[in-house]
């Protein structure tokens, strides 16, 4: 049985001697594939069958196994190839795709998010820093975990002077008022950043801006909760640092 369907590769590994494992997410879900001969020169899927390129797949299916055996770009983000620090961070933002994703369960909305972000972060509409934190923060809400930003969870204050964001509850709180758990310091206007983020139309997750310190604020409350969330590292997310200048 043949399918054609568009999706991003996340991840690719050396199988065999001249093809590759493919890992993808299409708006069907993730899946795993086959790219016979993918590492072959002069071979038609290659370029297709790059990690962090949205193509076109034509996949068949054999008792549940996929084979690529045909496929062209839709867009290749080649911008990001020219950067060490954007290309990794185009790596992490596949692996959070991939850690949430599941082969079972449809989320067009997670493919939007992925081709959203590197679009954002290939034609560098915003710092890098700043696209990764508005990921990061939106990964989480299409993912099922997203902060109940509402409201102080103990005090019911629904705009807390001095707030704070529990990483592990994923609950907003007065700095007067504790809860168990590591937080993270916020501001109003961090607050309302990770408020916009949450809830905004998909393609403005992005549009806004904070003066240095809330953004401070934002950047490190989404990184921490995220980590706290999934409860893992990202090897991607280490060498980012490494080689980044942020």
């Amino acid at each position: 049985m043949y399918k054609t369907l568009r999706g991003l590769v996340l991840r690719e590994v050396k199988y065999k001697e001249s093809s590759k494992m493919l890992t993808v997410l299409t708006e069907e879900g993730k899946l795993s594939c086959e790219g016979r001969g993918a590492m072959r020169k002069g071979s038609k899927i290659a370029a297709a069958a790059q990690q962090l390129t949205l193509s076109e797949l034509t996949l068949f299916e054999n008792r549940g196994r996929y084979t690529l055996t045909e496929a062209s770009v839709v867009e290749d983000f080649s911008a990001l190839r020219e950067d060490f620090a954007d290309f990794s961070l185009g790596v992490y933002f596949a692996e959070l795709l991939e850690t949430v994703s599941d082969e079972e369960y449809p989320n067009p909305a997670l493919l939007s998010l992925g081709l959203n972000g590197l679009f954002a972060l290939s034609r560098r509409l915003y710092a890098a820093e700043h696209i990764k934190a508005c990921f990061e923060l939106r990964l989480c809400a299409l993912a099922g975990f997203a902060p109940e930003l509402t409201a102080c969870a103990v005090c019911g204050e629904k705009n807390p002077e001095r707030p704070r964001l529990n990483l592990r509850g994923g609950v907003l709180h007065c700095a007067e008022c504790r809860t168990e758990g590591r937080s993270a310091e916020l501001c109003p206007a961090s607050l309302a950043a990770m408020r916009h983020v949450t809830h905004a139309d998909a393609k403005k997750i992005y549009s806004f801006t904070l003066d240095a310190e809330a953004e401070k604020r934002f950047r490190y409350a989404c990184e921490q909760f995220l980590l706290s969330q999934l409860d893992r590292g990202f090897g991607s997310l280490d060498y980012w640092r490494s080689i980044s200048h942020h």
